[in-house]
This record gives C-alpha cells, structure tokens and sequence, in this order.
C-alpha cells in the first residue's frame, strides 16, 4: 500500500503527516479492506455459515472445541473452558 501510494516503507508512523495519515486513511476506505465492526460481523457470518453447513469445523465451533486439530484429550483449557469435576470419583486415600 505504501508503494502505491508513494510513501517510505521505512517510515514509523509517529513520522508521518497528517496529509500523509489522511492518504492512508482514505486508501484503507476506497481499496475494500474491512475494519472494525465490519470485520468482526464478516467473521461471525463465516462461523455461523460453517456451523450451519455442519461440517467439521463447525461442528466443532458448536461444541466449543479447538478448530484446527489441537489435542483436547489434556490442555485446550482456553477454549474449553475451566475443568469440571467427574461426578463420583473419590480421592484415595494415603495409609
């Protein structure tokens, strides 16, 4: 985007212009991309479509599962959640 717009790649953008920002900002409106609350409901609509086709991975969505082949049977604790208690196990006891 730099390039197309005739800027130093090796800028900071604390060193940019304010003409310089405003080039950016209506580059990033008029070129397509997604920002911000756009971007997050294109997301969701894409989650929602995979668990609405009910393929793998939105199968795996629905059930709150790691998506792109991690382990579940230890760690995943992120996107499972905190560990629930088995119901009936016992603690041994030390003799």
């Amino acid at each position: 985007m730099c390039e197309k717009l005739g800027l130093d790649v090796q800028r900071r953008m604390h060193e940019l212009t304010e003409d310089e920002l405003n080039l950016i900002r209506k580059e990033i409106e008029n070129g397509g991309f997604l920002i911000e609350g756009d971007l997050r409901r294109e997301i969701s609509l894409n989650i929602k479509r995979l668990m609405d086709m009910a393929c793998y991975r939105g199968l795996r969505h629905r059930r709150n599962l790691p998506v792109r082949g991690q382990r579940t049977k230890t760690n995943a604790r992120t996107r499972k959640g905190p560990a629930k208690p088995i119901a009936g196990k016992k603690q041994a006891t030390k003799k």
